[in-house]
């Protein structure tokens, strides 16, 4: 089975080389050609535990391959996929550029039936739009070929994106077509040989399901952290909060953990994309747009912590941050809280330092030289003020207290994950504060 796998970032890439290692041949798209240089030379361009290797395995035996080009493809291929960015706009829309071009580009230079799936997360009503745009070029060519559109949205973790694709718990394709239908059964089944589930709907619902998918994980977030908040407040402990409630079958511990907000590219933007496309439609999703209040406040609470701390004003403090991007195991940083923690220490002219096992290279893209960057945890904690745990790493868990101590200006730990001791800390003589 020949597939095109239309843009090449997580969801893109993922895509292609997870149905590379099943057997399918894969042409993987790009505009930007140095993106498709670096590929065809085995250079990765996003950090994914086990997608280098199977990227390189794939290529090798000639399954995987990378292009600038789409047309070329189009007469092989039985099915595009559309893996492309929908950034939001500043009214919080998913901006939708992208897709159609991939429609119009497809449109002008199909001579026989394809099947084009969006895989791109996308508003209700895109298929539609992609529908009318490929029809649109199709008569000004002035020729009739057949063509269907189904929705097939992605539910990948970043850090464990492999392993969700190769054992999905459900695969959801929106399609009012029989034959897009046996095309997609016939291109999943080996990912699904051991009963995880194909959910087969209307196009609308598929491209809700996303959406809300990751509205309530994101709200479950920001009601923990709400709580969390409360807890502090009135002195019961959000830990054991999280335990009682979690243990109700009814609503599991999954995404019950407080914190210092979420970030990364799924997230926020689809949240921002639910409440538009609510206003769009006279309606008003008053509990996201609390939501995302909650979420934008959380990644400030330990900045108010240092404010109670130091004072109001704690102009050149050094600060340390251990972790920058949204999430361990991905060099994500979109919507980080630590690029939110960066701004308000620089604004308060603090000097910081920023440690990161994986994401210092999209730090110093981002930001260049405003920060300073450590080789590890104890490098960042030398001579700090203060240390915030922003992304709970692993290699963070156990650090060499006593260590860190003699190192530090001040003994102070902002702990914005959660996954320290504060008795053992304090017993080191440390000032602790947690979420």
């Amino acid at each position: 089975m020949n597939i095109a796998i239309v843009g090449t970032g997580y969801v893109g890439l993922v895509t292609g080389t997870c149905f590379a290692e099943m057997g399918v041949n894969v042409a993987c798209v790009d505009i930007d050609k140095e993106k498709i240089s670096n590929l065809n030379n085995g250079i990765i361009p996003i950090y994914e535990p086990g997608l280098e290797e199977l990227v390189k395995k794939n290529t090798a035996a000639g399954r995987l391959k990378f292009t600038d080009k789409l047309p070329p493809l189009l007469d092989n291929a039985e099915v595009v996929f559309c893996a492309v960015g929908t950034p939001p706009d500043e009214d919080g829309s998913a901006d939708l550029r992208y897709v159609l071009d991939v429609a119009r580009t497809i449109g002008q230079n199909i001579n026989k039936y394809i099947l084009i799936v969006t895989k791109s997360t996308v508003p209700v009503g895109t298929a539609a739009k992609i529908k009318v745009t490929v029809n649109e070029e199709l008569n000004k060519r002035g020729v009739s070929v057949n063509f269907d559109v189904a929705s097939n949205p992605e539910f990948l973790k970043e850090g464990s994106a492999v392993k969700d694709f190769m054992t999905p718990d459900r695969v959801v394709v929106g399609t009012d077509s029989d034959k897009a239908k046996d095309l997609m059964e016939k291109l999943y089944k080996p990912f699904t040989i051991n009963h995880y589930r194909m959910i087969f709907t209307d196009i609308p619902s598929a491209e809700m399901i996303k959406y809300a998918a990751n509205a309530m994980l994101a709200t479950r977030i920001s009601f923990m952290n709400d709580i969390a908040n409360l807890c502090r407040i009135v002195g019961a402990n959000v830990d054991m909060v999280r335990r009682g409630i979690g243990s109700d079958s009814r609503i599991g511990s999954k995404f019950l953990y407080p914190g210092c907000g979420y970030g990364g590219s799924c997230f926020p933007k689809d949240v921002k994309a639910l409440i538009n496309t609510a206003a769009q439609n006279e309606y008003t999703m008053k509990v996201l747009k609390a939501v995302e209040e909650v979420n934008m406040y959380q990644k400030t609470v330990l900045f108010k912590r240092l404010q109670n701390i130091f004072g109001k004003d704690f102009q050149e403090k050094n600060i340390a941050l251990w972790g920058l991007s949204f999430k361990p195991e991905t060099d994500d940083m979109r919507e980080a809280p630590a690029l939110v923690m960066i701004d308000l220490l620089l604004n308060q002219k603090c000097n910081i330092k920023v440690y990161d096992p994986v994401a210092i290279p999209e730090c110093k893209r981002r930001l260049g030289n405003k920060v300073q960057y450590a080789k590890d945890i104890y490098d960042a904690a030398e001579n700090a003020d203060a240390i915030l745990m922003l992304t709970e790493w692993k290699e963070f868990r156990m650090p060499d207290w006593k260590t860190v101590k003699l190192s530090m200006k001040q003994p102070i730990i902002l702990d914005g994950r959660n996954i320290y001791d504060r008795t053992e800390l304090q017993a080191e003589g440390f000032v602790y504060e947690n979420i």
